[in-house]
């Protein structure tokens, strides 16, 4: 496995390609950023060990600022890789201070470094770009207007920070796994829908904007069969699929009606900013309705 790219504060790329060790008892550590950990067993055994601890992965990020750096895939343990984590603190010269493994095949180091002293050497905001800043920005905005939970806030700088590279993304099938997760209104899944015959109009929103206007309409409509299902990355780049009720849910109102044009706006198949209720049945599929003779 080749390490990940450098990444991360700038001032800290100048550790890149050098190394540093550290000798307990009878073994030697070596630490080269942004490279590898390894440890060298220092017997004359003819089978000492020497082998990696962990190849350079990604960030460890907390409070929104780095606070170590992990070492994953190393040397295989048992049924697991070996993997390191480890610390940067304060410290008046680079030096690898400190080295235990609290669990099996888990270590951590403690690197002491004069780069890391400034109370805001280690902040993550100003490592990113301007995009990815105005992202940011946007994201606390939704937070502050309550548009968003904290969990949404986490999610969408989890995110950030992986299109940023300080995060490795997860494994496809996982990746998969999570987008697949349904957000449900009132009813669990769509199925429940599909028992009250009720049928289904599929929406993709792709425009940020839309996309906040129905986390508002969302939550007045909790009398109402809609599921949100998210796909992509970030909030601005999601494609959002709406799977909501067509026909019966005009019965609701006339006012909850109007506050779905925004799900019909968004359809390619529904071009007119205003829709009878006769074309919002026809669009989902729903039989005409006929006079009473």
């Amino acid at each position: 496995m080749a390490p990940s790219a450098v990444s991360g504060p700038a001032h800290l790329f100048r550790l890149a390609g050098k190394c540093f060790s550290f000798v307990e008892s009878t073994y030697k550590y070596e630490f080269c950023p942004f490279h590898n950990v390894t440890q060298h067993e220092q017997t004359f055994r003819w089978n000492a060990y020497s082998g990696i601890l962990g190849i350079w992965h990604e960030w460890e990020i907390d409070n929104n600022t780095f606070v170590g750096m992990w070492m994953r895939e190393g040397d295989s343990c048992e049924t697991k890789s070996r993997q390191t984590k480890v610390l940067l603190v304060c410290g008046k010269s680079n030096k690898l201070a400190y080295v235990s493994e609290p669990s099996t095949c888990v270590y951590s180091l403690t690197f002491e470094t004069p780069l890391v002293c400034h109370p805001h050497s280690l902040l993550v905001y100003p490592t990113l770009t301007e995009a990815l800043q105005r992202k940011w920005d946007e994201a606390e905005q939704f937070l502050y207007d309550e548009l968003i939970t904290e969990q949404g806030y986490k999610k969408i700088l989890k995110e950030i920070f992986k299109e940023a590279g300080l995060l490795k993304a997860t494994e496809e099938k996982e990746f998969e796994k999570r987008n697949k997760k349904i957000i449900s209104l009132e009813f669990e899944t769509v199925e429940n829908c599909n028992k009250l015959k009720i049928p289904v109009l599929n929406v993709q929103v792709t425009n940020w904007q839309l996309q906040r206007r129905m986390f508002l309409m969302g939550q007045r409509m909790m009398s109402t069969c809609v599921e949100i299902q998210e796909f992509g990355m970030t909030l601005y780049e999601e494609i959002w699929v709406v799977k909501t009720i067509s026909y019966r849910l005009l019965k609701v109102g006339r006012h909850r009606a109007r506050r779905l044009q925004a799900f019909r706006l968004a359809s390619p198949r529904l071009a007119s900013p205003l829709l009878s209720g006769r074309r919002a049945r026809r669009a989902a599929g729903a039989p005409p309705r006929t006079s009473p003779s």
